[in-house]
């Protein structure tokens, strides 16, 4: 019974686990998984019995949580169990307590005993598998209820989501209903709204219509309502214009226009009506007394400008619709632009009838004043100042009353034409051509804008004055050309020379004497010659006036004219006075015209009169006498920039005409070999120059003197070795070079002097010697060649080295010997600069 005891305080009652269940029915033993191994902790603490497995979590419908029965770690902690359980029973009076609780009194009893006891253990140790089969029930049952549940709602989501899909389909349906009525209402808004937009178009013209033809229809032209029907039958034209394929749109198309030019008329008629009320109330109150300048200005000008900016404002109705429109026919635009020109018609007519007689009776006074009766270049500055004041205020007062400038520089013109019949006339009987300079140079400086001038154009908000002018620059210009040609004819072309102007070399002479040395040019201020002139040269040309004092300083340059022109030839004073006089007061290519019929006359009258020198004096004074003076006129031109003028190319056919008449006179025409001739030289026509350059001419005269002045020194002074001269039978090469030599040391001298006598410019001078010289040794060159090298050779003939004087020379002897009795300053001459080098070449004549 002892023994039995262990099992029973081991394995507790079911009682035991209904009273701890009750104590704590919501919690399971710990997992013998989750059980320390501590043996301390066992021996302590005695073993419960199994952890009741809690219920209440089945009425929530949760599956309880499964736990595993807790057994024993090894045998001796089962034996100290045990061991420590009957200890407790002992020492609590009772072996073993249960259910059945009887004393043992026979074998019967204790068999009775331990079958319950049996009993009990085997009914307890079940009891807890019991009660988890149980929990797998109730959980089996909840489970059922979660998935019939969940089966049910998963029934319930798919009739819901048919349903969706119905109402969906439905929706859609509709949408689509919905849609078609919201565009079909659309497109019948746009139709109606189309209809509506359309008819305005053609509903505005029956009340336009009325009010255009109203009585007093011109009273509301300044309001503005008017403009706004303007702007509205500008909209209908540019409907009917663009749709065309309308009914009648044609037959509202004129009839708008017809409304449109009807508002125009009712503007102009207006605008004029007003002008002329204006204008009417200023000649009243005019001619009834006498005004100064200060009231008239006042009427003239401050009454018209009372109302300008509303007759402007209307006025411009009218212009923004003169500007052609792309695409619209012009006829419409005609009819406008005239009712434009009516305004600056009726306008110009209006202020010229008042403005013009007082401009015709001031510019009398200004004729008829002693200061300006007879001077014509006072009568034009005072004149034209106060035209131009007259035309600056009407050309103001135009801006005011209308825009836009077509009709405003003829009116200007109107009123300048006072002006042109005084000044006209003069013009033309003034015969002094100072006077036709000065009035040209006052025209283009004072009044006109400069037309190369690109960097200061015309400001828009100035009158330009050049137009108005321009036909006073004209007549000026047109007589200043006539006049110089006449006097190109008679004082230079047909110029016939006194016996003083001839008078060469001793014209010189009497130069030297007066102390006027320099010849330099007068168009420069540079020094060309080594010997300081006596009188300073100006930097630009200065030629004294036709009838100028020859004593007479320039005040700006302390510059006498005596001293540069005195030795000139009349013809290349006139010439050059022509050119300064002319530069830039005519067209450009007036102006070469000109100089280059000045530059050839004067050429021309220089070559004839140096032939009347030739004739009274020598070949040499005549050819130096040119070179001076063609020296002189080319860098004179150069500060006038004439520009190369083209000749004139033609065809010259007399030669195919004569040949044909010859043919046909001899009978011939058709024989071979006169058509060959007639092809091969006379059917082609004969190229004509009508006109050479002047420059270019004057470079080839000058070159031309130069090469016969050289030439013919040089020919002089080597005639006893010349080809003529060795030809003869006793010819002395010894004798003949002694002769050379002596001609050139006498004639050298000569040859300078002469050259002091018409030059002043030392590299010129020098450069004249120079070519001398040259063309004496190619002469004696040529000489030696020939005798060195003919069939009977000298023996006197010296080489390389100093020859004797009865001894014919080698050419390095004797240019050696040239260059020492010449004396022509080399070094001076290579040691110009590139600048004066070309200049002294150019002055030469390219020699």
């Amino acid at each position: 019974m002892y023994e039995d005891g262990w099992y029973t305080a081991f394995v507790p009652s079911s009682q035991a686990v209904e009273d701890k269940s009750t104590v704590s029915k919501h919690h399971r033993r710990v997992s013998l998984l989750k059980q320390p191994n501590d043996h301390s902790e066992v021996e302590s603490a005695p073993s419960d019995g199994i952890a009741i497995i809690s219920e209440e979590a089945v009425g929530l419908g949760i599956p309880p949580p499964a736990t595993v029965a807790r057994r024993a770690k090894s045998h001796s902690d089962f034996y100290d169990a045990m061991k420590s359980q009957l200890k407790k029973d002992l020492g609590d009076g009772c072996i073993g307590k249960g259910a059945h609780s009887t004393e043992i009194k026979t074998e019967l009893d204790f068999a009775d005993w331990y079958h319950g006891l049996e009993f009990e253990l085997e009914d307890s140790g079940n009891e807890e598998y019991r009660s988890y089969r149980d929990q797998l029930l109730v959980t089996e049952s909840h489970l059922d209820s979660l998935l019939t549940s969940t089966s049910s709602t998963l029934d319930l989501l798919n009739s819901l989501s048919a349903s969706f899909k119905s109402v969906e389909a439905q929706t859609t349906a509709f949408q689509a209903q919905c849609e078609g009525l919201m565009s079909e209402q659309r497109r019948v808004s746009k139709l109606a709204n189309d209809i509506g937009e359309n008819l305005q178009y053609y509903n505005f013209l029956e009340p336009i219509t009325r009010r255009m033809n109203a009585p007093g229809a011109g009273a509301f032209v300044r309001g503005k309502e008017y403009s706004e029907m303007l702007h509205a039958l500008d909209r209908c034209l540019e409907y009917m214009r663009c749709h065309l394929n309308h009914h009648d749109a044609h037959t509202y198309r004129s009839r708008y226009r017809l409304l449109l030019t009807r508002g125009l008329t009712l503007i102009r008629v207006h605008f004029v009506s007003s002008l002329r009320d204006i204008a009417s109330d200023v000649t009243k109150r005019i001619a009834d007394r006498q005004l100064n300048d200060t009231t008239m200005s006042a009427l003239l000008y401050a009454k018209f400008r009372v109302g300008a900016p509303e007759l402007k404002q209307i006025g411009h109705e009218i212009r923004k619709r003169v500007v052609p429109i792309q695409g619209t026919d012009a006829g419409g635009e005609v009819e406008y632009q005239s009712l434009m020109n009516e305004l600056y018609q009726n306008y110009s007519a209006t202020r010229g009838k008042l403005v013009i007689p007082l401009v015709r009776k001031k510019v009398s006074e200004i004729a008829m004043a002693p200061s300006t009766a007879k001077d014509l270049i006072a009568f034009a500055r005072s004149s034209i100042g106060y035209i131009r004041g007259v035309c600056v205020d009407e050309w103001a007062l135009w801006r005011e009353w209308l825009e836009g400038e077509e009709g405003l520089y003829d009116f200007l013109e109107s009123i300048c034409e006072p002006l042109y019949d005084h000044l006209r006339p003069r013009i033309i009987h003034e015969n002094k051509l100072v006077k036709l300079c000065e009035l040209c140079t006052l025209l283009q400086t004072r009044y006109m804008h400069d037309q190369d001038d690109d960097q200061d154009p015309i400001d828009a908000s100035q009158l330009d004055f050049t137009p108005l002018i321009q036909s006073a620059l004209e007549d000026a210009q047109t007589r200043l050309v006539f006049r110089t040609q006449a006097i190109l004819r008679d004082e230079i072309e047909n110029y016939r020379p006194k016996p003083n102007d001839l008078d060469y070399p001793a014209r010189n002479q009497t130069i030297l004497l007066s102390g006027t040395k320099s010849r330099e040019p007068a168009t420069h201020g540079r020094k060309y010659s080594a010997t300081t002139p006596t009188e300073p040269v100006p930097k630009t040309p200065r030629i004294v006036e036709e009838d100028g004092d020859m004593e007479e300083k320039d005040s700006r340059w302390g510059f006498n004219t005596d001293a540069v022109f005195q030795g000139w030839y009349p013809t290349l004073r006139k010439a050059i006075w022509l050119l300064s006089k002319i530069y830039r007061l005519v067209n450009s290519t007036v102006f070469d015209d000109l100089a280059h019929q000045i530059v050839h006359l004067t050429t021309v009258s220089l070559h004839k009169a140096a032939y009347l020198i030739s004739t009274k004096q020598n070949a040499t004074d005549s050819q130096l006498f040119l070179i001076k003076h063609l020296l002189i006129l080319k860098s004179q031109i150069v500060a006038f920039d004439i520009e190369f003028v083209t000749p004139e190319i033609s065809f010259d056919f007399s030669a195919a005409t004569n040949t044909f008449w010859e043919l046909r006179e001899r009978g011939g025409l058709f024989n071979p070999r006169n058509l060959l001739r007639l092809v091969g030289g006379g059917l082609l026509p004969r190229v004509v120059e009508n006109m050479l350059d002047a420059k270019v001419e004057l470079d080839g005269r000058l070159r031309e003197v130069i090469n016969d002045f050289t030439t013919s020194f040089a020919t002089r002074v080597t005639a006893p070795i010349a080809e003529k001269a060795v030809a003869k039978g006793k010819f002395d090469a010894g004798t003949a070079v002694k002769a050379v030599q002596d001609t050139i040391q006498k004639e050298v001298p000569l040859l300078r002097r002469k050259l002091d006598e018409y030059l002043t410019d030392v590299r010129t001078k020098e450069t004249l010697v120079g070519a001398v010289q040259d063309l004496v040794t190619e002469n004696y060159e040529e000489f030696y060649v020939k005798y060195t090298s003919g069939p009977t050779k000298n023996d006197k003939a010296s080489r390389k080295g100093k020859g004797r004087e009865n001894e014919t020379w080698d050419m390095d002897t004797f240019a050696e010997w040239a260059s020492g009795v010449f004396g022509v300053d080399r070094a001076g001459m290579s040691g110009m600069d590139d600048e004066s080098r070309s200049r002294s070449v150019s002055q030469n004549g390219s020699m």
